[in-house]
């Protein structure tokens, strides 16, 4: 967050004591992922929106919402863990958070488990793979880059029960 954020709001949203109104939340993400890119060299704040649009799109709530903001912050080490679990954000936003970030190593099957075992977290994730797959998107990618994330985005959606696109 810039200097003229914090002065227009009075507050510093990184401060993990304040508690994080939907606009505050929208601007950690976007400080937190400021300069960071796409695949396709697009700013990656862009993705941020189109995966919050499409929770509130298909009818997700302030906690799925700022869910989807911070979707790759602790998986992008762009906010640490510790952040998270300090942050005033509602416990189901911080499991949603978590249950969202791929971990090292980890099967997509475990992964694609522990969404579906998360209240709330299934919504954000078809989300951020609807856009993530988006043929406008994949377009700009080489020809194997976009085979290969086309295929990887058609897996987990299926290991998530949520067909074709």
């Amino acid at each position: 967050m810039t200097e003229t954020q914090r002065q227009e709001t009075g507050r510093d949203p990184r401060d993990p004591r304040k508690k994080l109104s939907p606009a505050d939340v929208e601007a950690v993400a976007r400080a937190a992922h400021e300069g960071q890119r796409d695949k396709a060299g697009r700013p990656y704040t862009e993705h941020l929106r189109a995966v919050a649009e499409g929770v509130r799109a298909r009818g997700g709530d302030e906690d799925q919402i700022a869910a989807a903001w911070l979707h790759d912050a602790v998986e992008d080490d762009a906010l640490s863990e510790q952040w998270l679990e300090q942050a005033a954000l509602s416990r189901r936003t911080k499991d949603i958070v978590r249950a969202v970030t791929k971990r090292a190593g980890e099967p997509p099957e475990a992964y694609a488990q522990r969404i579906l075992a998360t209240p709330g977290a299934l919504v954000v994730k078809e989300a951020d793979l609807a856009h993530n797959a988006d043929p406008a998107r994949l377009a700009v990618l080489d020809e194997r880059t976009r085979k290969r994330l086309t295929e990887k985005y058609a897996r987990m959606r299926a290991l998530l029960g949520l067909g074709s696109s």
